[in-house]
């Protein structure tokens, strides 16, 4: 009898020192082709009209389901172990920032007259 469950693989990753400090970002743009996802990570602050893109991802569509699905997936582990993560400000009509998808979609319904 044979076993076809796929072996784990080891992955040596580098970590540089530049990288090992991260980025912080408040706002992320996300746009996609036929081919591709583009995520776009940038930091704003209040009263300042200019934002300046800090990271930049280009990812395949099943790359991304895939972040997406590994993202659920932490979420529930972090909720489990330390509570549930409050998302402030759903009503307050925010212009820029993270925003959670129903919030998204209220501001981009057109109605007609």
């Amino acid at each position: 009898m044979s076993n076809n469950a796929p072996q784990p693989i080891n992955i040596n990753l580098e970590l540089g020192e530049k990288e090992a400090e991260g980025i912080y970002a408040n706002l992320a743009i996300i746009n996609h082709t036929p081919a591709e996802f583009v995520l776009d990570f940038a930091r704003i602050f209040p009263g300042v009209p200019k934002a300046k893109i800090q990271a930049r991802l280009i990812m395949t569509p099943q790359h991304t389901k895939s972040l997406l699905r590994a993202l659920k997936e932490n979420l529930e582990k972090y909720e489990k172990s330390f509570g549930e993560i409050k998302v402030f400000g759903e009503q307050s009509g925010r212009e820029f920032g993270f925003k959670p998808p129903n919030e998204i979609s209220e501001q981009t319904n057109v109605t007609e007259s």
